[in-house]
């Protein structure tokens, strides 16, 4: 099965089967200009149905990669078809091993200085092949102007964005007319999991949904995301009614 885009909710999502994950990353590489990879929650795609930057960004991403099981649920339920929904842990794996065996090259920005030397030198080991061309910790609004010049003269074939980055999704979005080719992905957990000092997501936890029960660990406030969810399975069953998808 080829890779397909769908819509939920008027919101681009792309059906990318597991063993096309790799391909995928192989034709972003092949292709001009700058791309972007979004990893995209329920609630993004909530945000991404006003008149935003986060919307016009999602709308115009090269990958819309669903990583929440309601997502999953709302495209059968609007018979839109299954897409697969990644970790976005694993994602990124998949992509720098896509970089390794291709001898490409990364762009780490993110962190704080210590996490990200960390991160980068067991990013290093386990993929050796793979040629780390800059990194910049700390991100200060003062030194833009120097990271955007570092990075369009890296060129390099991948730009991990994490922590600390600014705009977060959006970040590549606002900054586009400052770059001529490279994959923008963020991923915000990206520098502490690379440098041990943060535990991912278990894959088992993921699998069963239930990522968004850490989350309410770490913040009790999260609780009342049940008030936009139950907006979105309205939106749903008004979409299936009204023919609209």
């Amino acid at each position: 099965m080829e890779r397909q885009r769908i819509r939920v909710l008027n919101i681009p999502i792309d059906v990318l089967p597991p063993g096309a994950f790799e391909s995928a990353i192989h034709e972003l590489l092949q292709k001009e200009g700058p791309k972007q990879i979004i990893f995209l929650s329920v609630w993004d795609l909530l945000k991404a149905r006003g008149k935003n930057d986060f919307a016009a960004a999602v709308q115009s991403a090269d990958l819309v990669i669903p990583v929440s099981k309601s997502i999953v649920r709302g495209a059968a339920f609007l018979l839109q078809g299954i897409p697969e929904r990644y970790n976005p842990f694993d994602a990124v794996i998949s992509i720098l091993y896509t970089l390794d065996t291709r001898g490409e090259t990364l762009y780490m920005l993110g962190g704080r200085k210590k996490m990200l030397m960390e991160a980068e030198r067991n990013v290093h080991v386990t993929f050796p092949n793979l040629r780390i061309v800059g990194r910049y910790a700390a991100y200060r609004k003062p030194a833009e102007s120097n990271i955007l010049l570092a990075i369009r003269k890296a060129s390099p074939a991948v730009v991990l964005l994490s922590e600390g980055i600014p705009d977060k999704k959006t970040w590549f979005y606002k900054r586009r007319a400052h770059f001529s080719t490279s994959i923008f992905v963020y991923y915000p957990e990206a520098v502490g999991v690379f440098s041990k000092t943060a535990k991912r997501v278990s894959n088992k936890t993921f699998e069963r949904g239930m990522e968004i029960g850490q989350e309410i660990i770490r913040n009790p406030f999260k609780i009342f995301l049940i008030l936009p969810y139950l907006r979105y399975c309205f939106l749903l069953l008004f979409y299936r009614l009204a023919g609209k998808n």
